[in-house]
């Protein structure tokens, strides 16, 4: 949540934040009204209390007319302050309930506009031109199954569709993914972490997923408990209701957890294959700053990300995301997307938000600098969501015999392997 002196001090600042994401505008100035209700009648429950607390005192040393009178101010006064208090309480819940509808405030390089609106600020990598190379490249899930990797027909028997096996050499792709980008997370300092896969409410609330996000989360209503989409989640609120010291900032953790989404906005899109899926694993960098390190914190998970790629032998694109595309959560977001042949075009691979103090407030997590204590920043950057970096290695590195070539930083944990080689029946 953002902080309501700023809202109080800046309002502007907030509705064109609001105007920016596409969003309500109106809610501004709704929780101004609510705020000011309830610091007025914080005012007037404190005042009644303090008037309560004098006539205490002088009750005692009353007698006769006198001490009636001020019996009867004691009762009037009774009921006033419970008005008082009723009346704040409320003002405060809505306060609260509108706050939490508040998206976090967009940085001001953002670019304005919806999800095409995004900007491109760096271009890595060689496309390959299949063409020149004498054959037309195969998409990933036949190539897959070439592989004897993939299996989708016995994952939508089994779960429905979009669930998926990965079998033999894809199970193995997976586990090789996953080991090299811990250990590059590892070697830049960040602790490793396998994160829970089903968080309380406050968990889920407090990072900003139960808001316009909260149609693709999965609810096990029996138990009041949600399915992650991401470890972020988990990590985010792994420091709930704490302070921390200054001195133990930055603190980075490089978590890895199933992820489930219900993608309940994406019937049609990605249907064949294993792009976008309900269930999936990933490798997730996330880190707690102060808040005047966020900017610098970002370009470095940037960097990470962009490193990753590379090491895969990627082609990839960065691009500034535009602000109607932002979580709630983010002040800022960079996608890098990675060129996927058979698509003609660069699709998302990663990406890194800079959360500010607006997760920090929700979870009420805080740094102790000296005497000060204040919200701090978080930042999330997904260094590897497995099946898209599946897509992505299968696509640019594949030959014209349909074997795929392994990248370098990956044959380590594939025993030396060189080449993933068709399947023969």
């Amino acid at each position: 949540m953002i902080d309501l002196r700023l809202l109080r001090e800046d309002p502007d600042r907030v509705r064109a934040s609001q105007r920016a994401r596409g969003e309500d505008v109106a809610l501004v100035d709704s929780l101004l009204s609510a705020d000011e209700r309830r610091r007025s009648s914080g005012v007037r429950f404190d005042e009644l209390r303090a008037e309560q607390k004098q006539l205490g005192k002088l009750i005692p040393k009353a007698a006769g007319e006198e001490k009636a009178e001020l019996l009867k101010r004691a009762e009037q006064l009774k009921a006033d302050v419970r008005a008082a208090d009723a009346e704040r309480d409320a003002a405060d819940a809505e306060t609260q309930e509108l706050l939490l509808q508040l998206g976090n405030l967009v940085h001001p390089d953002v670019p304005v506009g919806g999800e095409e609106d995004f900007v491109t600020l760096e271009t890595h990598g060689t496309i390959r031109d299949f063409a020149a190379e004498g054959f037309e490249p195969k998409d990933h899930l036949e190539l897959g199954q070439l592989l004897g990797a993939i299996d989708v027909e016995r994952g939508a028997k089994v779960s429905g569709s979009r669930f998926y096996f990965l079998t033999g050499a894809g199970a193995l792709l997976e586990l090789a993914l996953v080991n090299a980008a811990i250990a590059q997370a590892t070697a830049a300092g960040f602790t490793p972490m396998l994160t829970p896969a089903l968080v309380r409410p406050q968990s889920m609330a407090g990072t900003g997923f139960l808001g316009q996000a909260a149609q693709d989360v999965y609810h096990l209503d029996k138990d009041d408990l949600y399915l992650v989409g991401t470890s972020e989640v988990p990590l985010a609120a792994y420091h709930m209701d704490e302070i921390i010291d200054a001195e133990r900032l930055p603190l980075r953790y490089a978590g890895f957890s199933p992820c489930f989404r219900r993608e309940a906005g994406s019937h049609g899109k990605d249907t064949r294959g294993i792009f976008r899926v309900h269930q999936f694993d990933k490798v997730e960098m996330f880190s707690y700053v102060a808040p005047e390190e966020s900017q610098q914190e970002h370009q470095r998970l940037l960097e990470w990300e962009k490193q990753w790629l590379t090491s895969l032998e990627l082609p990839f694109r960065v691009i500034d995301v535009a602000s109607g595309d932002l979580g709630a959560s983010a002040s800022r977001k960079f996608d890098c997307e990675a060129w996927i042949p058979t698509q003609g075009k660069y699709r998302e691979l990663t990406s890194t938000s800079d959360c500010t103090e607006f997760q920090s407030r929700r979870l009420s997590i805080r740094v102790r600098d000296g005497k000060q204590v204040k919200p701090l920043a978080t930042l999330n950057g997904t260094l590897c969501a497995v099946p898209r970096t599946i897509v992505a290695i299968l696509e640019n590195h594949q030959q014209a015999d349909g074997s795929v070539r392994v990248p370098e930083v990956l044959r380590p944990y594939l025993g030396g392997r060189e080449v993933l080689e068709p399947v023969t029946k």
